[in-house]
């Protein structure tokens, strides 16, 4: 058996993109745009990793999406969790369960997606992230 792909579907392409590319660092892999179908799917991987790759699925006619949590949640290791948090913070985005810890964050995606960050290795504990608490629900 060989894991593929998570599916998400997504609102607003821009958004979405913005989010997973710039914010997280993923990479757009391929594009599919069904006319008959009247969907497209964009495949995202972040750059050197071999796993699966996440599929945002944006379908042309309007639905509204909710809850986004209800499967659980897409995870991701990275090199350095202050970093790419700050990054984030500055994008605009709430760090909704800050890496304390140094080795664990959660985000949001702009369809509420939860997103697990998990850090490489270990990172001691610090300032601002140690003392800021949970904001929303994660």
């Amino acid at each position: 058996m060989q894991y593929l792909h998570t599916m998400v579907r997504v609102a607003n392409v821009e958004q979405s993109l913005k989010f997973y590319c710039e914010g997280l660092g993923l990479e757009e892999t391929k594009r599919i745009d069904s006319e008959k179908g009247r969907y497209t799917n964009i495949f995202l991987k972040a750059p050197g990793d071999s796993g699966g790759e996440l599929e945002l699925t944006y379908n042309w006619d309007p639905e509204e999406y909710t809850g986004g949590r209800n499967f659980g949640h897409l995870a991701y290791r990275v090199k350095d969790i202050y970093a790419l948090c700050q990054h984030l913070s500055d994008m605009g985005v709430t760090i909704n369960r800050p890496p304390r810890d140094g080795h664990m964050a959660f985000v949001r995606s702009p369809e509420g997606i939860s997103i697990e960050l998990l850090q490489d290795g270990e990172l001691p504990p610090q300032e601002p992230w140690l003392s800021m608490p949970n904001t929303g629900s994660w």
